[in-house]
Parts: C-alpha cells; sequence; structure tokens
C-alpha cells in the first residue's frame, strides 16, 4: 500500500505542478463547475421527456436517484476514510497549486465529483447507447475530464479519482441495469419469425 501511496503522490505531483500550461489553467476550474454542465443536464431531460414521454420521467428520476447515490456513497466514504486533501495536509500544501477559489474541509478519498460524474456516465451510457449508439461513450469522456481536473486543480490525489470512478460505476451500472430491466426507453426489437 504504501508504494500505490507513494506512485499516487507522484502522479499528483505531475498533473499538478508539472503537466500545466496557462489554457489549462483557465480551462481546468471552469470544466468542473457544476453550473457549466448545466445545459447538458437540461438537455438530456428534455430529449427524454420529448422522445419518450413517460418513460422518460421515469429516466429523469432514475438519473437524480443515481446522482444522489453516488453523493451519499462518496461522502460516507470520506468520513470512513478521512484523508486529507492535497492542499489540508501540512507537509504538502506549500507545494500544492489550488486553482480554485474555496477549500473544501471535507475528506479526500473518494472524489464526489468523480463519483457523481462516472454514476450518471455510466447510467446513460447504458441506458442510451441503443439510442444514440457510439456516441454515448462521450459520457465517460466528458467523467474522465472532469476527474483529470480535480486533480489538476489541487482538490484530489489521482487514486481519490479511481476511487470515486470505481464508486460510481458500480452505482451507474446497478442503477442502469435496473432501469434497462425495468423500463427501458426503447422496446426490445421482436424476435424475427421463422417460416
Amino acid at each position: 500500500m504504501e508504494s500505490v501511496l507513494r506512485f499516487d503522490l507522484r502522479l499528483f505531483f505531475q498533473i499538478n505542478g508539472q503537466w500545466t500550461n496557462p489554457f489549462l489553467d483557465f480551462l481546468l476550474p471552469w470544466l468542473r463547475e457544476p453550473h457549466l454542465w448545466a445545459p447538458l443536464y437540461l438537455f438530456l431531460m428534455v430529449f427524454a421527456i420529448y422522445n419518450f414521454g413517460w418513460k422518460g420521467f421515469f429516466w429523469i428520476v432514475l438519473y437524480i436517484v443515481t446522482f444522489a447515490i453516488a453523493d451519499q456513497a462518496s461522502g460516507f466514504f470520506k468520513s470512513a476514510v478521512g484523508r486529507a486533501r492535497p492542499f489540508n495536509d501540512p507537509v504538502l500544501a506549500p507545494y500544492v497549486r489550488v486553482l480554485v477559489g474555496y477549500y473544501p474541509r471535507s475528506g479526500s478519498f473518494t472524489s464526489s465529483h468523480a463519483a457523481n460524474h462516472f454514476a450518471l456516465a455510466t447510467f446513460s451510457y447504458i441506458t442510451l447507447r441503443s439510442v444514440w449508439g457510439r456516441w454515448a461513450l462521450l459520457f465517460f469522456v466528458w467523467a474522465l475530464a472532469i476527474g483529470y481536473s480535480q486533480v489538476y486543480v489541487g482538490v484530489h490525489f489521482p487514486l481519490d479519482i479511481l476511487g470515486g470512478a470505481f464508486l460510481g460505476v458500480l452505482i451507474g451500472t446497478l442503477s442502469g441495469s435496473f432501469f434497462q430491466r425495468r423500463i427501458r426507453l426503447e422496446d426490445e426489437p421482436e424476435p424475427e419469425k421463422t417460416t
């Protein structure tokens, strides 16, 4: 475990302190802000209702429930593990570039941003891939970008993101599979009749 934590720390300082440039310094703090993604959430809700009626309504409900479960589960792990964030660690703090204007006091493991976005990405992928095909994979690109930005701006270690991503994928898989079994946006194609 000690070697894993050493690698985690080394990777953190590479992302946060070496793999940097002014453009990413400007972009990534914005990328992780929830209000930036509000139009995407609104589009998905309107898309679901407009195209699938009552099934779309239940899709929205389970989408919100998936988010809430991931957020609460991540909060539980933060309290249980009690890992300090990079800028709250007295040894590391002087060397951490913090690119956000506030300093959360909650624990670091797991990242709630990662858990929430990977849960939503997984749920969306499972429930929308029959509609959008390969384009549904972009949900994971979105979640990865937000996870990476959390390390870049100095509020999480890479292992926090990995733990949050694992937790989110697990929750999104459970909720997405439940939705597909019980409701499903599109009806399954009928088997072809043999003559």
